[in-house]
């Protein structure tokens, strides 16, 4: 049986480490021509910065890289494309748009988590 010492209270302060990887993961998966699945991390970061209350950036962060997503998708969706997938569709310039914001999101989330863990 083990104890826990450090209270939960620094937990809800920073984003965890699951988040860390999914914000990593949406610009990784952008320049990697998966930018339909690129949904799922970026779905996994809007979640998680919009359930920490402490941090107001992290929100404003998740929430422009979720736009920057929503906006291609949208008008691939329902606009009159012959593309096959979401990332033959964005233009270079769209997917150099899309990763920068994910890299700007993601490095917000890890200088949040290590402002908050002190290292």
């Amino acid at each position: 049986m083990s104890v826990n010492t450090r209270p939960n209270v620094r937990a809800a302060a920073y984003p965890t480490t699951s988040t860390l990887v999914a914000a990593w993961a949406a610009p990784v998966m952008v320049i990697g021509q998966f930018g339909l699945l690129s949904g799922i991390p970026i779905a996994v970061a809007l979640v998680a910065s919009l359930r920490n209350r402490r941090s107001k950036a992290l929100r404003w962060w998740t929430g422009a890289l979720t736009l920057a997503y929503a906006t291609p998708l949208t008008m691939w969706l329902a606009g009159p494309s012959e593309a096959p997938s979401l990332s033959k569709y964005m233009s270079p310039a769209m997917t150099a748009v899309l990763a920068g914001v994910g890299v700007a999101t993601a490095v917000a989330h890890q200088v949040v988590r290590r402002r908050s863990t002190g290292k």
